[in-house]
C-alpha cells in the first residue's frame, strides 16, 4: 500500500512527471523555491501539492470541521487555502499575505473567481501581524514556514498579536527549522532557512502567555509545534498509524528534493565525476 502511494505522488521534473498531462499550465516545476512564480516563490514548486495535502491533512486529523474559522499566518499562494477555502463555511477562512500578487494568482490559476464569490475568504495584506483587522476570534491559526524565515523579533510579534485572536480552546500550529544554535540577525531571510532552538521557540510563546509543544506531525524538514492558550494545556492529539506512514512517506520525498538540489550544485558535480573517474581507473 505505501509503495503504491509512493508511486502516486512521486514528483518528477518538468516534462517528466508522468502523472501531469502534456497541455498542463505552467506549474514553475524546476524553478528554485524564492523565483518569480506564484508556486516556486513560496518553496520548491515540486512540493506545492504535497505541502498543501499535508496541512490540510493536520487541520482535518485535529478535528477542524467546515463550521469553524481559520487563520492562515503568511498565507502566500493558497496552499493551504486552496484546500481550506472550499471545505470551509463562507467567511471561515482568513489569509494574511503582505504578497497580494500571490493570493491573486492563486486564485486565477488554482481557484477560480466563482469559489471566491461562494466563500467569501477575508484576506489582509498587512505585514506587522494585525489580526485585529479581521475582528474575529479563531479556531485554528497556521503558520507554515513563517518562522523558518523569521527574525527573533518578528516571532514575538507574531506571539504577542496571535494571543490577541485566540479563543480558550483555539488551536495554533506552526513550523520552524530546529537546530543548536539560534539565528542572531535582524532581517526576513527567504529563500534561505533559519534555525531555532526548541527552548528559545517554546519561551517566546511562553512569554506572551502561550503553551507552546512539541507536535509529533512529520511532514518533512520541518518541526511542527502546538500552540494553545493555558486554558486549553491540556489538548492533546493522536495520529492515526497510516498518517503517520502518510507522513513518512511526505517525508522521503522531502528529503529526495534536498537531495537533487545538492547534487545539481556545481562543486558537487564535480566531486561526483572524479569520484567516477577514480572509480574507473581502480577497477
Amino acid at each position: 500500500m505505501i509503495m503504491l502511494f509512493y508511486k502516486i505522488i512521486k514528483i518528477g521534473t518538468h516534462g517528466n512527471n508522468p502523472m501531469l498531462p502534456r497541455d498542463t499550465p505552467n506549474l514553475g516545476q524546476g524553478l528554485p523555491g524564492g523565483s518569480k512564480h506564484y508556486r516556486a516563490f513560496v518553496g520548491l514548486p515540486e512540493n506545492y501539492d504535497i505541502v498543501s495535502s499535508m496541512q490540510f491533512n493536520l487541520l482535518t486529523q485535529m478535528n477542524l470541521r467546515e463550521n469553524h474559522s481559520v487563520l492562515d499566518i503568511g498565507c502566500g499562494s493558497l496552499r493551504a487555502g486552496r484546500l481550506l477555502i472550499p471545505y470551509l463555511l463562507p467567511k471561515k477562512y482568513f489569509g494574511l499575505e503582505p504578497e497580494k500578487w500571490l493570493i491573486d494568482d492563486a486564485i486565477k490559476y488554482e481557484l477560480g473567481q466563482d469559489i471566491i464569490e461562494i466563500k467569501k475568504p477575508v484576506f489582509s495584506y498587512d505585514e506587522d501581524f494585525n489580526f485585529g483587522a479581521f475582528n474575529e476570534k479563531f479556531d485554528y491559526v497556521l503558520a507554515q514556514s513563517i518562522f523558518s524565515h523569521a527574525p527573533e523579533k518578528t516571532i514575538r510579534k507574531c506571539a504577542i498579536e496571535v494571543e490577541k485572536v485566540m479563543k480558550p480552546d483555539s488551536i495554533f500550529v506552526a513550523t520552524f527549522y530546529e537546530g543548536t544554535e539560534n539565528y542572531t540577525g535582524t532581517k526576513w531571510a527567504y529563500p534561505e532557512n533559519v534555525y531555532y532552538t526548541f527552548e528559545k521557540i517554546k519561551k517566546i510563546f511562553e512569554e506572551a502567555n502561550l503553551i507552546c509543544r512539541r507536535l509529533d506531525w512529520n511532514s518533512g524538514l520541518q518541526n511542527w509545534i502546538l500552540i494553545t492558550k493555558p486554558e486549553n494545556k491540556d489538548y492533546s492529539v493522536e495520529f492515526s498509524d497510516f498518517t503517520k506512514q502518510t507522513n513518512m512517506v511526505n517525508q522521503l520525498n522531502s528529503y529526495k528534493e534536498q537531495l537533487k538540489k545538492i547534487e545539481s550544485h556545481p562543486y558537487v558535480k564535480f566531486g561526483l565525476k572524479v569520484r567516477n573517474i577514480l572509480n574507473k581507473i581502480r577497477h
